[in-house]
Protein backbone atom coordinates (compact mmCIF):
# COMPACT_ATOMS: atom_id res chain seq x y z
CA UNK A 1 0.00 0.00 0.00
CA UNK A 2 1.39 3.35 -1.03
CA UNK A 3 0.73 6.38 1.11
CA UNK A 4 0.67 9.79 -0.49
CA UNK A 5 1.04 12.83 1.71
CA UNK A 6 0.27 16.29 0.41
CA UNK A 7 2.82 19.07 0.72
CA UNK A 8 0.68 20.49 3.54
CA UNK A 9 0.70 17.10 5.32
CA UNK A 10 4.49 16.99 5.06
CA UNK A 11 4.77 20.55 6.38
CA UNK A 12 2.56 19.62 9.34
CA UNK A 13 4.77 16.62 10.17
CA UNK A 14 7.98 18.63 9.83
CA UNK A 15 6.62 21.57 11.85
CA UNK A 16 5.50 19.19 14.59
CA UNK A 17 8.70 17.13 14.80
CA UNK A 18 11.23 19.95 14.42
CA UNK A 19 9.07 22.22 16.56
CA UNK A 20 9.15 19.65 19.37
CA UNK A 21 12.94 19.75 19.26
CA UNK A 22 12.80 23.57 19.27
CA UNK A 23 10.53 23.52 22.33
CA UNK A 24 12.96 21.24 24.15
CA UNK A 25 15.83 23.50 23.14
CA UNK A 26 13.99 26.54 24.51
CA UNK A 27 13.22 24.66 27.73
CA UNK A 28 16.88 23.64 28.05
CA UNK A 29 18.28 27.12 27.45
CA UNK A 30 19.65 27.27 30.99
CA UNK A 31 22.09 24.52 30.00
CA UNK A 32 23.09 24.27 26.37
CA UNK A 33 20.24 24.97 23.96
CA UNK A 34 22.59 24.13 21.08
CA UNK A 35 23.39 20.65 22.47
CA UNK A 36 19.69 20.00 23.07
CA UNK A 37 18.85 20.97 19.48
CA UNK A 38 21.75 18.94 18.08
CA UNK A 39 20.80 15.73 19.91
CA UNK A 40 17.13 16.13 19.03
CA UNK A 41 17.96 16.84 15.39
CA UNK A 42 20.18 13.75 15.14
CA UNK A 43 17.29 11.66 16.44
CA UNK A 44 14.92 13.11 13.82
CA UNK A 45 17.33 12.58 10.94
CA UNK A 46 17.90 8.99 12.12
CA UNK A 47 14.22 8.06 11.79
CA UNK A 48 13.02 5.48 9.27
CA UNK A 49 9.99 4.65 7.17
CA UNK A 50 7.68 7.23 5.65
CA UNK A 51 8.17 9.43 8.70
CA UNK A 52 11.94 9.29 8.25
CA UNK A 53 11.65 10.36 4.62
CA UNK A 54 9.50 13.34 5.59
CA UNK A 55 11.11 14.62 8.80
CA UNK A 56 14.69 14.30 7.62
CA UNK A 57 14.29 17.81 6.23
CA UNK A 58 13.52 20.72 8.54
CA UNK A 59 10.50 22.80 7.51
CA UNK A 60 11.28 25.77 5.30
CA UNK A 61 9.78 29.20 5.88
CA UNK A 62 8.09 28.39 9.19
CA UNK A 63 8.05 31.30 11.62
CA UNK A 64 7.84 29.96 15.14
CA UNK A 65 7.31 33.33 16.83
CA UNK A 66 9.29 35.38 19.30
CA UNK A 67 8.50 33.50 22.50
CA UNK A 68 8.25 29.94 23.71
CA UNK A 69 4.50 30.48 24.12
CA UNK A 70 4.15 31.46 20.44
CA UNK A 71 6.24 28.44 19.45
CA UNK A 72 4.07 26.14 21.57
CA UNK A 73 0.90 27.67 20.07
CA UNK A 74 2.04 26.36 16.67
CA UNK A 75 3.87 23.16 17.55
CA UNK A 76 1.55 21.50 20.06
CA UNK A 77 -1.50 21.61 17.72
CA UNK A 78 0.75 20.48 14.83
CA UNK A 79 1.77 17.41 16.88
CA UNK A 80 -1.88 16.50 17.42
CA UNK A 81 -2.74 17.20 13.76
CA UNK A 82 0.19 15.07 12.56
CA UNK A 83 -0.94 12.14 14.70
CA UNK A 84 -4.55 12.50 13.49
CA UNK A 85 -3.64 12.57 9.80
CA UNK A 86 -1.27 9.62 10.12
CA UNK A 87 -3.79 7.57 12.11
CA UNK A 88 -6.26 8.04 9.24
CA UNK A 89 -3.82 7.41 6.39
CA UNK A 90 -1.15 5.10 7.84
CA UNK A 91 -1.70 3.85 11.41
CA UNK A 92 1.72 2.18 11.63
CA UNK A 93 3.34 5.44 10.61
CA UNK A 94 1.42 7.23 13.39
CA UNK A 95 3.16 4.93 15.86
CA UNK A 96 6.47 5.55 14.07
CA UNK A 97 5.97 9.34 14.21
CA UNK A 98 5.12 9.24 17.92
CA UNK A 99 8.17 7.08 18.65
CA UNK A 100 10.40 9.34 16.55
CA UNK A 101 9.30 12.47 18.42
CA UNK A 102 9.59 10.74 21.82
CA UNK A 103 13.13 9.57 20.99
CA UNK A 104 14.03 13.10 19.84
CA UNK A 105 12.77 14.73 23.04
CA UNK A 106 14.44 12.04 25.19
CA UNK A 107 17.72 12.55 23.29
CA UNK A 108 17.35 16.29 23.78
CA UNK A 109 16.67 15.90 27.51
CA UNK A 110 19.70 13.64 27.99
CA UNK A 111 22.13 16.41 27.17
CA UNK A 112 22.00 17.52 30.80
CA UNK A 113 23.84 15.65 33.52
CA UNK A 114 21.47 13.43 35.47
CA UNK A 115 17.75 14.09 35.27
CA UNK A 116 16.32 16.68 32.88
CA UNK A 117 15.52 20.00 34.49
CA UNK A 118 11.95 20.48 35.73
CA UNK A 119 11.41 22.87 32.80
CA UNK A 120 12.51 20.26 30.25
CA UNK A 121 10.52 17.51 31.96
CA UNK A 122 7.37 19.67 31.85
CA UNK A 123 7.93 20.51 28.18
CA UNK A 124 8.35 16.81 27.40
CA UNK A 125 5.02 16.14 29.18
CA UNK A 126 3.31 18.83 27.09
CA UNK A 127 4.73 17.39 23.86
CA UNK A 128 3.67 13.86 24.80
CA UNK A 129 0.22 15.14 25.74
CA UNK A 130 -0.14 16.81 22.34
CA UNK A 131 0.91 13.58 20.59
CA UNK A 132 -1.66 11.61 22.57
CA UNK A 133 -4.47 14.17 22.17
CA UNK A 134 -5.38 12.68 18.79
CA UNK A 135 -6.95 9.78 20.68
CA UNK A 136 -6.89 6.06 19.93
CA UNK A 137 -6.46 4.70 16.45
CA UNK A 138 -3.44 2.46 16.39
CA UNK A 139 -2.90 -0.18 13.72
CA UNK A 140 -4.26 -2.88 16.00
CA UNK A 141 -7.64 -1.20 16.60
CA UNK A 142 -10.61 -1.36 14.29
Amino acid sequence: MSITLTDQDKLTLRTAAWGAVSLMSAAGAAGSAHKVATHGSIALTSSTGLVGHVVTKAPKGVKYGKSVAELADQVLPALTAAMSLLKKQAPAEADNFRSTVIVAIEAAARTHQGEPSPTMAEMARKITGALDAAGPGHATSS
